[in-house]
């Protein structure tokens, strides 16, 4: 399998964490996990580059690094009112108009839009930059709840940890579900959230006590074989649907319908990947009653077919590839 090569672009003053966001998931060689990518830093002049963090980072590639990057990285921009350096904006232009694919950290989506590579086309970033976002560049279809939005040529997300979220949907995308939760294990991270969850969870009601999802979560999880329902969740939360609906929605910016699904279709996805078991089959294990079932919430989640994943990214973590 050819190797994937990631460059990120680096602007002073850089933010560490959202380059690190980029290196941890490409970067990072890991015991027992085999390297699919190939992880380098540019900026626009090689040399020291300044740093929120107080010290100089020491980036030895310029701008024509971008030229052989099948994935470039913008982790962040934060000079975000001003204008872009020319040859910043022609180089990422060029690296798109051959095929790269362009990865928006936070306020790097600024540096997209500066570009024009963002007209017409759904975007996000943080959501305290979100308003300015869809101001400045009203040709942009801001989407401020968005984790992270991957229109496949192009992804961006929302600050923070939401980077993390894009990048393992990336690994996912490019090398199949086990691979990315091989990957959230090592950081000891949730090996996925959806990119339509909301950013941020709303802040808790005095009168309103919080109590940690974890225990149903984890109830679910392990029988995500059985045909429960949200109610089954409720009861065994003992709590009412809507109770529960509500702190879904405040502790995980979700319904628990969707966060079920999203659980057996995950499962599915690793199935695929791992044995040649019967679509029929993997339906059931999953909790999804019927091979039909499977197919369309699937596709719905996924945008390929049980068979075509299969075909992708069969085999590619210790499983049988299935023939035909």
């Amino acid at each position: 399998m050819s190797v994937h090569r990631v460059v990120a672009l680096v602007l002073p003053p850089q933010s560490t964490f959202e380059l690190a966001c980029a290196a941890e998931v490409f970067g990072m060689g890991r015991s027992g996990l085999p390297s699919r990518y190939a992880f380098d830093v540019c900026a626009e002049r090689p040399g020291a580059v300044p740093t929120l963090a107080g010290y100089d980072m020491a980036v030895s590639h310029g701008l024509p690094t971008l030229e052989v990057a099948d994935t470039v990285v913008i982790p962040g921009w934060q000079h975000r009112e001003q204008p872009a350096p020319p040859t910043v904006i022609d180089a990422v232009r060029q690296a798109h108009r051959r095929g790269a694919r362009l990865v928006a950290i936070c306020s790097g989506a600024f540096l997209l839009a500066q570009a024009g590579l963002l007209d017409h086309r759904r975007a996000t970033t943080h959501w305290r930059m979100t308003t300015e976002l869809a101001t400045r560049f009203p040709d942009i279809q801001v989407e401020p709840d968005a984790l992270y939005i991957d229109l496949g040529d192009i992804a961006t997300s929302a600050g923070t940890a939401a980077g993390i979220d894009l990048c393992l949907h990336l690994a996912r995308t490019d090398h199949g579900a086990a691979y990315a939760a091989q990957i959230a294990r090592h950081m000891v991270m949730p090996p996925h959230r959806e990119g339509g969850q909301l950013q941020y969870a709303a802040p808790p009601h005095a009168d309103r006590p919080t109590e940690s999802l974890a225990p149903v979560l984890d109830w679910a999880t392990e029988r995500l074989h059985e045909p429960f329902t949200v109610s089954d969740l409720a009861t065994q939360a003992n709590i009412s649907p809507r109770t529960l609906a509500r702190r879904f929605a405040d502790q995980l910016g979700t319904s628990p319908g969707r966060w079920l699904l999203q659980q057996r279709v995950m499962a599915a996805r690793a199935l695929l990947e791992e044995t040649d078991l019967p679509v029929e089959t993997i339906a059931t294990r999953v909790g999804l009653s019927s091979a039909a079932n499977l197919r369309r919430r699937f596709h719905a989640m996924v945008h390929a077919t049980p068979a075509a994943y299969r075909r992708s990214f069969g085999g590619h973590a210790g499983g049988t590839q299935p023939s035909g």
